[in-house]
């Protein structure tokens, strides 16, 4: 017998997915379920809409997941032990939700007895191969489908086929392709095809009045404990609220804005405009304690662990063992990593002002930096810096001869 189990297909809204759900159906002859994680970005007015467009567009079920919370436990505590910024500009606005969210479509499957799922993801970007690395990593017995991929279908020819079918046609007409989750918000358009130039002020979602109406600076507070954005000027919050609150106060100022440049997950150069103002002002603050808090020696080991982990998640192999082994290291890193951050915002700039920490290492010390040793005597110092010369020393000698 033919496979009749229903297709779980990834669902946003917009061209590509809404024309797979007629198209899968029609071709495939079987039922499709539409699915649509919520990792940030869909209010109740929106999540509403999607499920009235999958509807009307022939799906028999619309299911949607609030996931913000996970995505912020799962991935973005992590992102933040890491002071992962990709470039060391671009905090993975988007695309690090991917592996969460095909994690959510294959469970979906095997509720609904489902054999096959599929994405609208074309040949040329990440998401494709994000998909599909943590969906073959899921459940290797899992049939995927990509029809817009497989099939080189463009766009004139989706929205010809909807039109044919009298079927509704998502929003168009916007110059810029806009994608948004809690960790930010990428804006692409024909500025970014190339490497020349901005996007002008008003493609800007968060910050469009950042420069022309400015605000007056304002002093602002972030308090975390053993690495988590605990409290924001004072207010105790759980990470999605303070999140949101963040994206708010610092997107009003420019801050977080960003164009990141770097290599795809194909090989291939990409650009993208970015908004990240909850993302860098919780990063930059985050490391300042850090350098309160860790030693050295931490530190090193962490970056190092760090970057990789960024690229790994960019490429969508975050449920590969290895992340595994990455984010332990990371949580064990923060346990002294508690403290409160203070800066002020103006304009295009985040500044940070001072920071405190029950587990200073600065405060540890009973010497003042370029003051008085008080931990060791001149010489102790005159000794250690003999022995720290030595090499150079041998090396200089040997190139003599």
């Amino acid at each position: 017998m033919s496979n009749q189990s229903p297709i779980i297909l990834a669902f946003s809204g917009g061209l590509d997915t809404s024309f797979c759900v007629p198209w899968l159906r029609e071709t495939y002859g079987r039922d499709v379920i539409t699915a649509t994680v919520d990792t940030g970005g869909i209010d109740s007015e929106a999540a509403s809409a999607l499920e009235a467009r999958a509807k009307a567009l022939g799906a028999i079920e619309h299911v949607i997941i609030d996931a913000k919370s996970e995505f912020f436990d799962t991935v973005i505590r992590y992102l933040i032990y890491g002071n992962v910024l990709r470039g060391n500009a671009y905090p993975l606005c988007v695309g690090a939700e991917r592996g969460l969210q095909a994690q959510k479509l294959a469970e979906i499957a095997t509720e609904r007895g489902a054999t096959t799922v599929a994405h609208g993801c074309t040949a040329a970007g990440n998401d494709q191969v994000r998909f599909e690395v943590a969906l073959r990593t899921l459940n290797p017995d899992l049939d995927i489908l990509a029809p817009v991929r497989d099939n080189s279908w463009v766009r004139e020819d989706q929205l010809a086929y909807l039109e044919e079918h009298g079927l509704p046609l998502p929003a168009q007409g916007s110059a810029y392709s806009i994608n948004r989750g809690l960790w930010g918000i990428t804006i692409g358009g024909q500025e970014t095809l190339t490497s020349e130039r901005s996007i002008p002020e008003s493609a800007w979602v968060l910050s469009p009045d950042a420069f022309t109406d400015p605000l007056e600076p304002s002093q602002h507070s972030l308090e975390f404990k053993a690495g988590v954005p605990a409290s924001l000027d004072g207010e105790a919050m759980e990470p999605v609220a303070l999140i949101e609150a963040l994206e708010v106060m610092a997107g009003r100022y420019g801050i977080g804005r960003g164009i990141h440049l770097g290599d795809t997950v194909l090989g291939t150069k990409g650009r993208v405009a970015f908004e990240a103002p909850a993302a860098i002002t919780l990063i930059t603050a985050h490391s300042e304690l850090e350098k309160l808090t860790l030693s050295g020696l931490q530190s090193r080991i962490k970056d190092s662990v760090a970057a990789s982990y960024g690229d790994f998640v960019h490429e969508g192999k975050q449920l590969d063992l290895v992340c595994n082994d990455i984010e332990a290291l990371l949580s064990s890193s923060q346990k002294r990593v508690t403290g409160t951050v203070s800066f002020t915002l103006r304009p295009g700039q985040l500044f940070i002002d001072g920071v405190t920490s029950p587990h200073s290492l600065l405060a540890a010390t009973r010497g003042v930096y370029g003051e008085s040793a008080g931990e060791w005597t001149a010489a102790d110092t005159l000794g250690y810096a003999k022995v720290l010369s030595l090499t150079g020393t041998l090396q200089t000698r040997a190139g003599e001869t």
